[in-house]
């Protein structure tokens, strides 16, 4: 058996380092601001006072009531938050990573506040709906109606939402488009196109998916990944993505969110009606002043949770990682691939071992190789 030639692990440089730490303390320090925020409005009793402002601007309207608090929350947070997200923005463009000017940017933000608005609104307005409905059940139907409104939203993300931020093209290639349709046929699922992402009109990264469920599933590759790297590397990104698919990770993965969003709602419920009836700190279960306590049930629930969960991501990453060695002729494309895929979007091979663990999603780009190092030897 002729032996694979293998690319050496690189170290990560001191640019590498300084970037992503800087990217961490800039999470911890939105996640402050934002859980901050939620306290204080508590606390003070703020939140009240944005009630009573809604409903004087509403004129005893609930619905517009609603929506006006939501609005007044949204762009207080945001006031609060565009520090960050302004040296986010120039931190992107300190370490070259960015090809977006100030004015493009400045519009993503407002289509973002905008987009955000008004599933916040939906999202909102359906919860006290039925709190007001349904007061001791809500929670079990909130759970329910949510549950099948994210799995709509992933069905149409590619086709309603991803746009209003990138542009998307057929991909011309057609050899390039023939295998990676094959690649996907013999992993047992369909796709309904393969399409170019203009995402360094953006950015300077590089990044690929499979998107979608069902009748909108797609392949999306970044024209940087096409202009960098070779088919061959592409189709073991792609591979890899597919794996997922094989594994019924996204299947999984609902099953999992959908019990920890119905303990979510079930605390939320448990916890407001403390609030309610043995702290006296709202009128009634429906008063939406009650809103940023819900959630901050779920900001603390999601980062309780937040190891167990990117544990569990890391374990399917590997399989799908597993099943990428399998469904390629050889390794060589994954490994230079993760290689060059670090140096482009500046990320830590080795990140320290609690970062990994709190905070990665995927494993260490270091351990992938290596894993893949290891079934070339074995095979």
């Amino acid at each position: 058996m002729a032996t694979q030639e293998i690319t050496p692990v690189l170290t990560d440089s001191p640019e590498s380092r300084r970037y992503n730490r800087i990217k961490r303390w800039l999470g911890i320090a939105d996640f402050a601001i934002g859980f901050g925020l939620l306290v204080v409005l508590l606390v003070t009793g703020w939140t009240g006072s944005l009630r009573d402002l809604a409903e004087h601007g509403a004129a005893q309207n609930y619905s517009l009531a609603v929506f006006l608090y939501v609005l007044m929350l949204m762009l207080i947070s945001k006031v609060l938050g565009a520090p960050l997200d302004y040296y986010s923005f120039r931190l992107e463009h300190r370490y070259n990573l960015s090809n977006q000017r100030f004015g493009s940017w400045f519009w993503d933000e407002c289509k973002g506040l905008l987009l955000g608005l008004l599933l916040a609104t939906i999202v909102v307005e359906l919860l006290y709906l039925l709190i007001r409905q349904t007061p001791q059940h809500w929670w079990v139907i909130a759970w329910a109606v949510f549950l099948g409104f994210f799995i709509m939203l992933a069905q149409l993300a590619p086709v309603v939402l991803f746009p209003i931020f990138y542009k998307f093209e057929p991909l011309e290639n057609e050899e390039l488009k023939r295998r990676l349709i094959m690649l996907s046929e013999r992993a047992g699922t369909r796709v309904r196109g393969v399409y170019k992402w203009h995402l360094s009109e953006k950015s300077k990264k590089a990044n690929a998916a499979l998107t979608g469920l069902g009748a909108t599933r797609r392949i999306i590759l970044a024209d940087t990944l096409l202009d960098n790297y070779s088919d061959d590397e592409i189709e073991a990104v792609l591979a890899h993505e597919l794996g997922h698919h094989v594994h019924r990770h996204i299947l999984k993965s609902i099953f999992v969110q959908a019990g920890i969003t119905l303990f979510g709602f079930w605390l939320a419920n448990e916890v407001l009606r403390y609030a309610v009836e043995r702290r006296n700190m709202f009128e009634t279960m429906a008063d939406f002043a009650n809103l940023p306590l819900l959630i901050l049930v779920s900001t603390v629930l999601s980062f309780l949770l937040m190891p167990a969960l990117n544990a569990y991501s890391r374990f399917n990453e590997r399989q799908a990682d597993r099943y990428c060695f399998e469904s390629v002729s050889s390794v060589e494309p994954f490994i230079s691939s993760m290689n060059k895929l670090a140096e482009q979007n500046l990320a830590e091979r080795a990140p320290a071992r609690w970062v990994e663990w709190l905070l990665y999603s995927h494993p260490a780009i270091a351990k992938r190789v290596a894993a893949a190092e290891t079934w070339a030897k074995s095979h």
